[in-house]
């Protein structure tokens, strides 16, 4: 079977499927993540820290998951993300309803999820060039 095939240097359409080259900056990309430690690049961060392509990681002295308020997300909020992750540590917990209202009225999409697969999926929306920020809970 033959696939007709254009390209144009960046994409490639082969019959209905589009491929794009992957052009993603992997020192932005979360390379590991364990229980205390995350390292983006190679940089370690042993502390909850805030995430956003292109931009200098953030220390964030979030509290624990249970405990916190719209406030403490000021600094993801501050990098414009279309779209925040919540990684609440090794397990999952949900904030406040306040916060998903919150989100909703300013037009931001709020995804909660144990810190490990917030990392996967911070990944993933980076390299789909996604407005995507990151909060992450680094338990001690």
């Amino acid at each position: 079977m033959d696939a007709a095939l254009v390209a144009d240097g960046k994409n490639a359409m082969v019959g209905q499927m589009r491929l794009s080259l992957d052009q993603t900056d992997r020192s932005q990309l979360i390379s590991a993540w364990a229980p205390g430690e995350i390292r983006v690049g190679e940089r370690r961060y042993r502390r909850s820290v805030v995430l956003k392509a292109g931009t200098e990681p953030l220390p964030w002295p979030a509290p624990r998951p249970a405990e916190l308020v719209l406030e403490d997300l000021t600094p993801a909020l501050n990098l414009a993300p279309e779209i925040l992750l919540l990684g609440t540590g090794s397990r999952l917990v949900f904030p406040d309803p306040a916060i998903y209202a919150r989100m909703l009225a300013l037009g931001v999409g709020i995804e909660v999820m144990d810190t490990g697969a917030a990392c996967r999926t911070y990944n993933i929306l980076v390299a789909e060039d996604r407005a995507v920020v990151a909060a992450l809970i680094i338990e001690q």
